[in-house]
C-alpha cells in the first residue's frame, strides 16, 4: 500500500506534467519572415556591390573605434552603412562585401543580419513604415492607426505600394510608450499619433514634404 504522503507527491507530478503537455502542444508562432536566403533577379551573389568613396571613408574611421584584433565587432555598422547605401534593404552581395571586409566568415554575417530586425533583406519602399502593435500602443489606438495606413496606401501588412513610395510593417515595442500610440518612417519616430494626423503625414509624404517628427 502506498503511504499517503508519497501518494499526494505522486499526484503532485501528475498534474505539473499535464501542465507541461499542454505547454508542450500550444501552437508554435510562425514569423512572417523568411530567414532563408533565396536567389532572385535583384538578390543574388552576382549582383556588384562595392561601398562609396565616402563611406569607405566612414569604415576606416568607424574601424578606428575597434582594438585591433576585434574589428569584426564593427559588423553591425558596416551592415547599416550598406542598407542605407541601397536604398534601404540588405542584399547578399553587400552582406559579401563586409566579410569580405573584416575577414570574416559570410555565415557570421548572415547570422548577424537574420538576427536584427532593423536589417531589410528584401527591397523596401522609399518611405518604410513601421507601426508599433504592443500593447501601450495597442491600449492607445494603434489598430486604427494601422487600419487607416492600410486603407489610405491600399496595402496590407508587410506590403509595398505599387509606385514603391511606401512599405508597412506591424512591429514589436519601438520604445516610445509613453507617446503611444507611434510609428517609425525611416529614421523618424511619430508619436501621440490620431487617424487625422497619419493621414496628414502620408499626404505631405506623398507632397514630397518632410512631416515634422516627434510628439503631435
Amino acid at each position: 500500500m502506498i503511504p499517503a504522503n508519497l501518494f499526494s507527491r505522486f499526484q503532485l507530478i501528475q498534474n505539473i506534467g499535464s501542465q507541461l503537455r499542454l505547454i508542450a502542444t500550444s501552437r508554435v508562432q510562425l514569423s512572417e519572415s523568411l530567414y532563408v536566403h533565396r536567389d532572385t533577379v535583384e538578390n543574388n551573389p552576382d549582383v556588384p556591390f562595392e561601398f562609396s568613396e565616402d563611406n569607405k571613408k566612414r569604415i576606416a574611421a568607424i574601424m578606428k573605434i575597434y582594438p585591433e584584433g576585434h574589428e569584426r565587432a564593427a559588423v553591425i555598422p558596416l551592415l547599416d552603412l550598406a542598407q542605407r547605401q541601397h536604398g534601404g534593404w540588405l542584399p547578399i552581395s553587400a552582406m559579401h562585401k563586409v566579410a569580405e571586409i573584416l575577414d570574416m566568415p559570410k555565415m557570421r554575417v548572415y547570422e548577424v543580419a537574420t538576427f536584427y530586425t532593423m536589417f531589410n533583406r528584401n527591397p523596401i519602399g522609399k518611405n518604410f513604415i513601421q507601426v508599433c502593435t504592443t500593447t501601450p500602443c495597442w491600449l492607445r489606438g494603434s489598430e486604427d492607426i494601422m487600419n487607416c495606413l492600410k486603407k489610405k496606401l491600399g496595402i496590407n501588412n508587410g506590403e509595398t505600394t505599387k509606385d514603391g513610395m511606401f512599405s508597412l510593417l506591424e512591429v514589436e515595442c519601438l520604445g516610445a510608450c509613453i507617446n503611444a500610440p507611434m510609428m517609425q518612417i525611416n529614421d523618424n519616430y511619430y508619436e501621440d499619433l490620431t487617424v487625422k494626423d497619419t493621414e496628414e503625414i502620408i499626404d505631405d509624404l506623398r507632397a514630397g514634404k518632410e512631416p515634422k517628427a516627434g510628439p503631435r
